[in-house]
Order: C-alpha cells, then sequence, then structure tokens
C-alpha cells in the first residue's frame, strides 16, 4: 500500500480558484476523513488524487510516485462513489469481477479475489443476485467489493453513504469500520459532510472550509482542542456555544465578562489580554445546572428537546446571539420563561480571538 503527498495544490476554474494551497501527508495505512460543509473542496480534493479533476499547480504523490499527468486507471486507486454506478443486468459476482475482466486478470485470480472480498464484506450469499434484489446498504457493500478485488494502492470513498436512510447509514458505517480493522495496511481516503461518520472511522481528521484546511488531527484532538472557531463549531452536535466576551483586569484580578456577568477564572498572562474582546465558547455537553443560582451563565428557558437519553434545553442569553445550549443526561423537566443559572466544566472553557484564532482552554 501507498500513502499521499500534497504538497501546495491548487485549483481553479478559469479565473476562480476554489483549492488554496493544500500541504498534506497521508500516511499509508492511515484511514483519513475530509470533512466540511458543502462547496468547501472536499470531494474536489478527493477527485484530483482520482485524477478525475487536473491539478493547476503544486505536487501530487501517491507512494513514491509523482501522479499530476498520469490517468486514473495508472494510479492504483480505486474509488467508491455515492451512486453504486452497479451494472442492473449483471450478477453480483460479475459487477465485482467487471474490472479485473477488462484488466485481463486470469480467471483463477478474479474468482479468488471476488470470492474473498465476498466474505470480507458478507456477500457470499448474494453472488447470483441481480443488484435489484439488494438493499442499498448490500448494493454500496458490492461497489466497495468491486474496489477491493482491484487491491489499489489507495481506497477513495466519495460520500458513500449519502443515499442511504439513517438505519442503513449506522449499519454500512460500521461494515466500513470493520473493513478497515481487516485491512490495516489499506490507505483509505474518505468524504463526508456527517462529523458523525468522520469521528467514527478516522484516524485523522481533516477538517475544510473555502478551499482551505482549517485543521488536522485525531478525532479527540479536533472535539477538544480546536484550532479555531469554525472547527469548534462544525465539529459536535449541538456545536458549541459562543458568545462575546471581555477580559477585565483590575489590580491582580482577572475575569472574564460575559453581558453583565463577571466570571473569575483562572488566566494565564493576563497582561497579554487585559481589555481584549474575546468569543467565549463551551460545548453544550460541559454545561450544567448551577444548584445555587450562580453560575457563569443566565439564561431564560426557550425551547426544551426531550431525546429520552439526553435533554437539550434551549436559552435565551444577553450578549449571545444564538440560544445557548446545554445538554443534559435523561429526562429534564423546564418551563418555558424559567431562568436557570449554568456552570461549567473546568478545563472545558474556550476563548478565541476576534479572528477567531484559539487563545486559551479554561
Amino acid at each position: 500500500m501507498a500513502g499521499v503527498l500534497m504538497k501546495d495544490i491548487r485549483k481553479s476554474y478559469g479565473a476562480t480558484e476554489v483549492i488554496h494551497g493544500i500541504d498534506l501527508e497521508i500516511h499509508s495505512g492511515e484511514f483519513v476523513v475530509f470533512v466540511g460543509p458543502s462547496g468547501c473542496g472536499k470531494s474536489t480534493l478527493l477527485r484530483m488524487i482520482a485524477g478525475l479533476e487536473t491539478i493547476t499547480s503544486g505536487e501530487m504523490y501517491i507512494g513514491d510516485q509523482l501522479v499530476n499527468d498520469i490517468p486514473p486507471s495508472q494510479r492504483g486507486i480505486a474509488m467508491v462513489f455515492q451512486s453504486y454506478a452497479l451494472y442492473p443486468h449483471m450478477s453480483v459476482y460479475d459487477n465485482m469481477a467487471f474490472g479485473m475482466r477488462i484488466a485481463k486478470r486470469p480467471k483463477a485470480e478474479i474468482d479468488k479475489r471476488v470470492r474473498e472480498a465476498a466474505e470480507i464484506l458478507r456477500l457470499t450469499p448474494y453472488l447470483d443476485r441481480l443488484p435489484k434484489a439488494l438493499s442499498g446498504g448490500q448494493r454500496q457493500r458490492v461497489a466497495i467489493g468491486r474496489a477491493i478485488v482491484r487491491d489499489p494502492k489507495v481506497f477513495l470513498f466519495d460520500e458513500p453513504l449519502s443515499n442511504l436512510d439513517a438505519a442503513l447509514r449506522v449499519a454500512t458505517r460500521i461494515e466500513i469500520a470493520k473493513l478497515k480493522e481487516s485491512m490495516p495496511q489499506s490507505t483509505m481516503v474518505y468524504v463526508t459532510h456527517d462529523q458523525v461518520e468522520a469521528m467514527t472511522l478516522a484516524n485523522r481528521i481533516v477538517v475544510l472550509s473555502a478551499g482551505r484546511i482549517e485543521q488536522v488531527g485525531t478525532p479527540i484532538e479536533l472535539y477538544e482542542r480546536p484550532a479555531n472557531l469554525f472547527v469548534a463549531q462544525f465539529i459536535g452536535s449541538p456545536a458549541m456555544n459562543v458568545q462575546r466576551a471581555r477580559i477585565d483586569k483590575t489590580g491582580e484580578k482577572t475575569t472574564i465578562v460575559l453581558g453583565s456577568r463577571k466570571a473569575d477564572l483562572p488566566i494565564p498572562s493576563p497582561a497579554d489580554l487585559a481589555g481584549a474582546e474575546v468569543h467565549f465558547g463551551v460545548r453544550p455537553e460541559d454545561l450544567t445546572i448551577a444548584t445555587n443560582g450562580n453560575g457563569l451563565i443566565d439564561g431564560r428557558v426557550n425551547i426544551v428537546e426531550s431525546l429520552g437519553e439526553v435533554t437539550n434545553v434551549y436559552l435565551d442569553v444577553e450578549n449571545a446571539p444564538e440560544p445557548i445550549i446545554v445538554k443534559l443526561p435523561g429526562v429534564q423537566r423546564f418551563n418555558r420563561g424559567e431562568i436557570i443559572s449554568l456552570s461549567a466544566e473546568p478545563g472545558k472553557m474556550h476563548l478565541f480571538n476576534e479572528q477567531g484564532r484559539s487563545l486559551l482552554y479554561l
């Protein structure tokens, strides 16, 4: 297997640049997920790895080979699309074998690889069936099997679960995770807009926005230590609560001013931040009810979502552009208009500067 190396990769359509100087190394055997909102460039970047989009400038390597001018069929990649793209008149076996037959591989080798891939993906009972006799999840597994039999250097997945319903998405996501476990040496690059897929599948996540990398890290690194406001609010559900704040220093005392509330929080190097306007962030699951009424944030209950295992409470809070959300375990009961006070878990609060860059974790 092989890794992928990108050096200052750029893509333009006419005068419009959509990928702005991507530098990224994907190591051999990694499962890397590109994630970001629609239009951020994640699928374009994947298609450039595949050779389906030309590279305007920069260098793309698969293994030790510079592939900028290498056609897709010679790059040693296999791609799984969101549409299954199966031949409806061919059996599962023939769909999986088709690419190897075109490449004129020996019949015995084709049969061996198809049956091995079918065993991995639990498709052996369906090898004689036509695609129309399969569920959506099974069809997607056939598409994955078609990629496996080619024994590629790199697997590329372009939103492969987006056409499935919620239950099938979960089941097929588990199948892909098992597939990676069974093929630990395989390099896989996966595109999705679904952060749950990214968090559960990836060794590392690449967060993209407007054709630029915002942060690269493990799922937990991105969740606990976001580099900026974009990552902080994109990773995590519900999104991180953010409101404007000011750092106030009086003598030796440093406080964060959130509207009319002042919170005595230990801030390193306060001289660097005294008087600074900042963004204060805390995740909904890191907020708790302050039983003494003297918490960090006071809010008026607006909407309560009772989901059984958790309750999401939306609060109208002074100086917050959006409702502040607190995510509480189990069934909780509140009245609309009720005032509640919230505290935050130590070490789980974030400060970002005016430009959105992370400053501190409190």
